[in-house]
């Protein structure tokens, strides 16, 4: 008989109430890859989007939701050398983190960071593997710039926040409540923006603008956010959260030599995000292990109540990280 697992899966596409408790089989390893018994899974707003039907697994992945996990390899498949049985890892996954068991390329993990928690540990993939490649990799972010991060108290932008300031920037970020803008302060940003009472781009133009902007907003903030970068500057999209069709001045983008990138993690090759694991490796795990820099953590649910978490996710009451308690 199969062993089975307990796990949360996508019943129909719709709002939070739509994950149910199931149990699975639990998956084999392919070349390459191991099997996790999951200790804690991320909660993102990519499992939200894949839960309303909007953000569909990729072919070869599981259909369960869940991109972010910590907890202890069990089984190595063929191919993998660099892991074995019992090693203590958090993971960037193709999907079904919200399980008792997930497969996952070897390449994707990383060590839990010395001195941290396995709770602590499950929210380190998703969010940093984007901020790694999207801040630095793609937006190439350097000492001394001015970097302004939209959602400044989301588990991205406090990330982004610590990560900028380690690395020498001059941090700015937009949230929406002056409980939020103090977080943001608190982690290093030198001046948070609240977008209900002020306007970033009047904030920024004083300091010549942002040379980088981290954006998940789009909509209406793509102008906003042309209008705020500094000659030269670059804006990086990574969601499209107020929708993805916007109307642009292209001219400002010539005249001014401005550079519009974005990306999305899942859609990657399994050897593009093996290579930000290697940065994330070489450059910020010892920040972690120094303490230097750390996840920002929200609230914990059981995995049977993964609803409540997605509930609380999409009221954006949230500051920094959301995870469900697995193992």
């Amino acid at each position: 008989m199969t062993e089975t697992m307990n796990a949360v899966e996508i019943t129909e596409a719709g709002g939070p109430e739509v994950l149910k408790l199931t149990t699975r089989p639990v998956p084999e390893p392919r070349n390459g890859e191991v099997i996790i018994k999951v200790a804690w899974a991320g909660v993102n707003r990519p499992d939200a989007s894949q839960r309303a039907g909007a953000y569909p697994p990729p072919p070869t992945a599981s259909d369960l939701p869940g991109l972010e996990a910590s907890g202890e390899v069990v089984t190595v498949g063929a191919g993998v050398g660099d892991l074995k049985v019992g090693d203590k890892v958090c993971a960037l996954l193709p999907g079904g983190g919200y399980a008792e068991y997930v497969a996952t390329p070897a390449a994707h993990c990383l060590p839990v960071p010395e001195g941290m928690g396995m709770k602590e540990a499950a929210c380190l993939p998703e969010t940093f593997f984007t901020v790694w490649t999207n801040v630095f990799m793609r937006g190439g972010l350097k000492a001394g710039e001015r970097f302004l991060v939209h959602g400044g108290s989301s588990g991205i932008g406090t990330t982004a926040i610590q990560l900028a300031r380690e690395f020498g920037a001059r941090v700015f970020a937009t949230a929406g409540s002056d409980e939020k803008c103090q977080k943001c302060l608190d982690l290093g940003a030198e001046r948070a923006i609240n977008y209900k009472d002020e306007d970033f781009v009047e904030v920024l133009k004083p300091e010549g603008g942002a040379n980088l902007i981290l954006d998940m907003v789009a909509g209406d903030y793509l102008p906003r956010n042309l209008k705020c970068l500094a000659d030269d500057g670059r804006l990086v999209q990574i969601a499209v959260m107020q929708g993805p069709k916007v109307e642009m001045n292209l001219a400002q983008v010539m005249v001014r030599r401005l550079t519009i990138t974005g990306s999305t993690l899942r859609p990657q090759s399994d050897e593009a995000k093996a290579k930000i694991a290697e940065g994330l490796r070489a450059h910020v795990w010892p920040l972690l292990e120094a303490g230097k820099v750390a996840p920002v953590m929200d609230s914990e649910f059981p995995l049977a109540d993964a609803s409540k978490a997605h509930a609380r996710l999409e009221s954006s009451g949230h500051i920094g990280k959301i995870v469900l308690k697995v193992g």
